[in-house]
């Protein structure tokens, strides 16, 4: 709680002050390549303070999905060029080719998943920019579909840390701990539906007789 209580002072102290637009815009892109960088839980919790303050609160959602996506790209870009000798290693000998082959059927199949849905999930930022760059899933596909993401997770973060603001005006502290709260829950919710959809998708794919990288399995 007291830690909570600082990092709310600490915010609480740059508003009304570019710094504090500067700072939401680095922690939301760095976020991509440092997943340990408290992107959602800022924006929460600049949300927070300001209130019910909806000019404030746009200013706040565009900036957060504007660095989000900027980070976003870097990541994919660092994925790509990255990408020739991490493949190689993954190409060595008879399983690396399944690997690879696999790994690259995954990212086809479920590309729009990972980059709408998977920053929700820890390092699921890092993971969507790095393995869709290196992999080649196509720049002009990628670019949109994760400015949309980046765009549906600023304005979810911001409505959170809304909710949280408007129950507890006058307690910052008590708003954000209600704003994580529903924040976890809809994490808890992507992650099982992520695991009910594999589930579903691997009955399937043992009715049909396939195997996970699409080769059929002769009885």
């Amino acid at each position: 709680m007291e830690l909570l209580e600082y990092v709310t002072g600490l915010l609480e102290g740059t508003l009304g002050s570019p710094w504090l637009w500067v700072i939401v815009f680095l922690v939301s892109g760095l976020d991509a390549l440092l997943p340990f960088m408290p992107s959602e839980t800022t924006v929460i919790t600049v949300a927070v303070l300001i209130g019910t303050d909806f000019a404030q609160l746009a200013l706040l959602a565009l900036i957060a999905a504007l660095g989000a996506w900027l980070g976003d790209c870097l990541g994919y870009t660092v994925g790509a060029a990255a990408g020739p000798r991490a493949l190689a290693r993954l190409q060595r000998g008879p399983d690396g080719v399944r690997r690879y082959e696999w790994a690259k059927i995954q990212v086809r199949r479920n590309a729009v998943l990972l980059i709408l849905a998977a920053r929700y999930l820890p390092g699921g930022r890092v993971a969507s920019g790095l393995a869709n760059g290196s992999l080649g899933y196509p720049p002009r596909k990628f670019v949109p579909l994760d400015a949309l993401g980046a765009g549906i997770w600023a304005v979810y973060s911001v409505l959170i840390g809304l909710v949280g603001g408007a129950a507890f005006a006058d307690e910052p502290e008590k708003g954000l701990l209600l704003s994580f709260a529903l924040g976890l829950l809809l994490v808890a919710a992507i992650e099982i539906g992520r695991r009910v959809r594999v589930r579903i998708l691997t009955r399937r794919r043992a009715a049909a007789g396939t195997s996970d990288n699409g080769v059929r399995v002769e009885p």
